[in-house]
């Protein structure tokens, strides 16, 4: 069974990947589908997003990387896949999270949602969290894959 895990993931962070591995233990395919949000300025562009991804994946024979636009639960029938996979670090992600996945079943009933509670030790996380901490000299040591790290802190400095 395949499933897509969409986001803007600018950038991909450790708590991204803890649901992208634990996905991979469940899914025969996880395909991550990487898109504009048109609600936030990006720092990355959509290739170097993917780039990111792609390197901090790599060990993952079942996860692949994609860009995509559109509806999520159109990016899932294009890939055939039957789950989007979705992260909650906290309740106030629920609210939001369960309505679009309503909204994505009304679209396409045959697409389901599943959702991965993040890990406690990410539940703080997010990419704007990031990037801020970057901003402000702070260490994010642990908080994105080491392999992207350097390039991460690169790209936030010199905006």
């Amino acid at each position: 069974m395949k499933a897509v895990y969409p986001g803007s993931f600018d950038p991909v962070t450790s708590g991204h990947i803890d649901i992208i591995e634990r996905a991979s233990k469940v899914f025969d395919e996880v395909i991550i589908g990487v898109l504009v949000n048109a609600n936030k300025k990006a720092s990355f562009t959509l290739d170097e997003r993917v780039k990111l991804i792609k390197k901090a994946t790599k060990d993952f024979k079942n996860v692949r990387v994609e860009q995509f636009d559109g509806l999520a639960v159109d990016f899932a029938k294009n890939n055939d896949a039957k789950v989007i996979v979705r992260g909650l670090r906290a309740v106030s992600d629920f609210v939001s999270e369960i309505q679009i996945a309503q909204a994505n079943q009304f679209i396409n009933d045959e697409i389901d949602t599943m959702f991965f509670t993040t890990s406690l030790k990410y539940a703080f996380l997010s990419s704007t969290a990031v990037k801020e901490m970057i901003l402000f000299g702070a260490d994010i040591k642990g908080l994105v894959p080491e392999c992207i790290r350097e390039e991460v802190i690169s790209k936030i400095k010199n905006q």
